[in-house]
């Protein structure tokens, strides 16, 4: 009976000191989260400073993301012996130079991705894996300051696929005008002399003209997590068939050191390529500019992201 109490007393004795350590070791989690708040917000600080000074600044990230699988004799499925894949990788890239009187930025964005679905009981489908999401864009914009917000500047901004039908279409805007930059990582770019180069093979529906650009970029680092997002529009002052928009959003957070997950997205108007689509792809010789059906395009990846 003794021994039975000692013991019921040694466990009531251990479990209140585990849970008054447990307290106290909670209680101190708070302040320590404080701390490194106020350490973060420093750091923070100082490269706001480091930014904001003249020169070279270089980076980029990307994320990538796919799938694998092979299955044999799963007869619950249409196609009991096959395998498939899906791979694709985004890179955001930039360098910026600044300096007290004028500016210099470019960027590249590239998004591609790949699938393969191979029915080992057939012998008609390919085994390849083939280009789905295409995405090519190269920007470069030089600015002289007015002041530390407004600059007269010029634009040369191309977009292409690199997988397939390469430069065709492509487009080639160069225009200038007046670039606004209300916050250090927002760049808004409003250009109304600019010139929409179209290159492609079918030139009965792509065509070049005389427009406007707007151009609303904004890239930022905080912390562990990248953000890009970049929105370039072109109005023809010739039609408005002619006309197109493009909306690319990249996210990046770090988990381990430089790598992390990342999530992609982006939407496109184009009625050129609408139209294009439909003739030459769905055998629909009969659509116009008037009868196209001219749905949104987009796209999306997530996987993960490396942030060089």
């Amino acid at each position: 009976m003794k021994k039975l109490v000692f013991v019921w007393a040694a466990l009531l004795a251990f479990t209140t000191i585990h849970a008054q350590t447990e307290e106290e070791l909670k209680g101190e989690i708070g302040p320590k989260k404080d701390s490194i708040a106020a350490i973060q917000g420093r750091v923070d600080a100082l490269q706001a400073q480091i930014d904001a000074l003249p020169g070279w600044k270089k980076g980029a990230f990307g994320t990538i993301g796919g799938s694998l699988s092979s299955f044999n004799n799963w007869y619950a499925q249409g196609a009991p012996n096959n395998s498939s894949g899906n791979i694709g990788f985004t890179i955001n890239a930039f360098a910026n130079l600044k300096q007290e009187k004028f500016f210099w930025r470019n960027s590249a964005n590239v998004n591609l991705a790949w699938v393969k679905l191979d029915n080992k009981d057939i012998d008609t489908d390919s085994e390849d894996f083939e280009g789905t999401t295409d995405v090519f864009q190269l920007t470069s914009l030089y600015g002289r300051k007015l002041s530390e917000k407004f600059a007269i500047s010029a634009l040369a901004e191309y977009r292409t696929t690199i997988l397939n039908n390469f430069n065709d279409p492509g487009y080639l805007d160069f225009g200038v005008g007046a670039t606004w930059t209300p916050i250090e990582d927002l760049v808004v770019v409003i250009h109304p002399l600019n010139y929409n180069f179209v290159f492609s093979n079918e030139d009965t529906i792509f065509e070049s003209s005389l427009g406007a650009k707007i151009v609303a970029d904004y890239t930022r680092k905080l912390g562990a997590v990248n953000f890009k997002s970049n929105l370039s529009m072109f109005q023809s002052y010739e039609s408005g068939d002619l006309s197109n928009w493009t909306w690319t959003n990249s996210f990046g957070y770090t988990l381990w050191k430089a790598i992390g997950v990342g999530f992609d997205f982006g939407l496109r108007n184009n009625k050129q390529e609408a139209l294009n689509y439909s003739i030459n792809t769905l055998g629909n010789t009969g659509d116009t500019f008037d009868t196209v059906d001219n749905e949104l395009q987009t796209y999306w990846l997530i996987g993960l992201n490396y942030a060089f």
